[in-house]
């Protein structure tokens, strides 16, 4: 099958579409515990890491290594949107039964947010040269804002869509499970669920300009950045319920993402003069990062304890 064809794409979004579908039957529980959250956090990896098989055999090894390297960078990247998620639920106080299927709707907005992104973002490295300088600036600043702050500070209260919504929708005071809508006294109102996805939506989108200038720094092939964006961003609910078990665990991982941030911006400026580094120094790194932020983690909860 031809990858440029629309059937490619109409099957393959097919696919996420049944994977999504799972995913929301599975989470449609009253609890959902570490042991399971890992196994699905498992499934979901494996499925992005296999379909890295087929990129192997169209693109050859290259541009597998490629496609790794992307599904790990944006996999990892996402720790901090779950990290936020996870803010923005506390902020509002959402009931634990409510948040599966508003992650659901977070993940279909994230996917189609980096999609679109992706796709400028090719059409601009293409037509105008000079794009590289503007990526790789994103990149560096974004890699000292991390550095400086941290993406968990982000406020929910602050959100200015969040304040706007809040002044101008008619709002109820109660959830009521998943909608978020209802009728009161004949009128239609809006429940907090509504400001809960608008406050993930806005957030995803100042994401998505750290993660999408990541992965073009690591690729210019959009079959494999987005691809590799979409696979990732798949297993966000599952690992968005490790970490909310075990959130403590990997503190550290900001300050390893930064640097790695910061390289990548480098790595992109250095493409405008013919300068590349090599394919699987990127891997390496984001990996290394990981095992880092994993074990200084913790062994700073066993100091704690």
């Amino acid at each position: 099958m031809e990858v440029t064809s629309p059937v490619f794409w109409i099957a393959f979004h097919a696919m996420i579409v049944v994977f999504l579908y799972l995913d929301l039957r599975h989470y449609k529980k009253t609890e959902v515990t570490l042991k399971d959250s890992l196994k699905w956090v498992i499934i979901w990896i494996s499925i992005g890491l296999a379909f890295s098989i087929f990129v192997l055999d169209i693109y050859g090894l290259e541009e597998f290594i490629k496609y790794i390297t992307a599904y790990v960078t944006e996999y990892t990247l996402s720790m901090d949107n779950v990290f936020v998620f996870l803010a923005i639920f506390t902020y509002f106080s959402v009931p634990y039964h409510s948040r599966p299927f508003v992650l659901l709707l977070g993940i279909i907005f994230a996917a189609l947010f980096r999609g679109l992104f992706i796709i400028v973002g090719v059409a601009l490295l293409e037509r105008y040269h000079w794009m590289v300088y503007v990526f790789g600036a994103i990149l560096i600043y974004s890699g000292y804002k991390m550095a400086k702050s941290g993406a968990e500070s982000v406020d929910p209260g602050k959100n200015k869509i969040v304040q706007l919504a809040k002044r101008f929708l008619p709002l109820t005071h109660e959830y009521e499970d998943d909608r978020f809508i209802v009728v009161r006294n004949g009128k239609r109102m809006f429940t907090p669920l509504v400001l809960v996805l608008l406050a993930i939506e806005t957030t995803d989108i100042m994401f998505a300009f750290d993660s999408v200038p990541a992965v073009l720094a690591i690729t210019r092939e959009f079959f494999t950045a987005y691809t590799s964006n979409i696979l990732a961003v798949l297993g966000l609910r599952s690992l968005y319920f490790v970490l909310e078990h075990g959130v403590k665990r990997l503190e550290n991982l900001g300050k390893g993402l930064a640097v790695y941030l910061v390289y990548l911006g480098v790595a992109f400026l250095l493409t405008a003069f013919g300068i590349h580094m090599p394919t699987g120094l990127s891997l390496v790194l984001i990996l290394v990062i990981l095992a880092w932020a994993f074990l200084s983690s913790k062994r700073g909860n066993k100091e704690a304890e």
